[in-house]
């Protein structure tokens, strides 16, 4: 074992959810395609943007005329809580997060608190104590505002914390809120320019104890 941050520990752990934890891409994929068909945008351009933001702001990033960003992120909501099918973890999460001791990390995700529930329950993946879902922050990924409420609730700094992420935005994020980072690759369908320790999922990844109680991580 060796630890791609060597001598260093950290106070928590803070998870993205979507392509991180979870894959969801073909059943989101699946939603989006078909409101953007009713939209008329082209569906293989589109479908890359929607990963790693709040569905209200993919919406009003395209300034469509005469539609409103909240009824329709709403409506898409809708959608992906009915459609879970092929939902499934991350290869190696169930056992990487039931190894993580209660109350020292979170999942933070850009999906509404009702999607998130939904699709951790069709993955059969644990609720952690804390929760940051896309209605607790004023300003989504990559703004870093939903881990520094993460590390908030958990008492710790945001400093002290490391976070696994998939996509751009969320990386941006937890850059700016100070953490460490992981980039988890499992659903990565090309190659994401990053400085930052990548794995292809949990199954080389452990955890044991660090100095001072901290957590630090191992890979193989």
């Amino acid at each position: 074992m060796v630890s791609p941050f060597p001598g260093r520990g950290f106070a928590a752990f803070l998870f993205d959810m979507d392509g991180t934890i979870l894959s969801s891409i073909a059943a989101a994929e699946r939603v989006w395609a078909s409101w953007a068909l009713r939209h008329g945008l082209d569906v293989a351009a589109f479908l890359p943007t929607i990963h790693g933001r709040r569905s209200v702001e993919t919406v009003r990033r395209l300034a469509l005329p005469g539609v409103d960003p909240e009824a329709e992120a709403a409506a898409i909501t809708l959608a992906e809580i009915e459609d879970v099918a092929g939902v499934a973890p991350i290869p190696g999460a169930p056992a990487f997060l039931a190894a993580l001791p209660a109350g020292r990390w979170a999942i933070v995700t850009s999906a509404p608190r009702a999607l998130a529930l939904r699709r951790l329950e069709a993955a059969g993946l644990p609720v952690p104590e804390v929760m940051i879902t896309g209605e607790d922050v004023e300003h989504g990924k990559p703004a870093p505002d939903c881990f520094l409420l993460a590390a908030e609730r958990l008492g710790v700094s945001a400093g002290d914390c490391l976070v696994f992420e998939d996509a751009a935005a969320g990386i941006a994020a937890a850059e700016a809120a100070g953490c460490a980072v992981v980039v988890i690759t499992a659903t990565h369908g090309y190659p994401l320019a990053t400085r930052h320790f990548g794995a292809p999922g949990y199954e080389a990844l452990s955890v044991s104890p660090g100095a001072a109680g901290s957590l630090a991580l191992d890979a193989r």
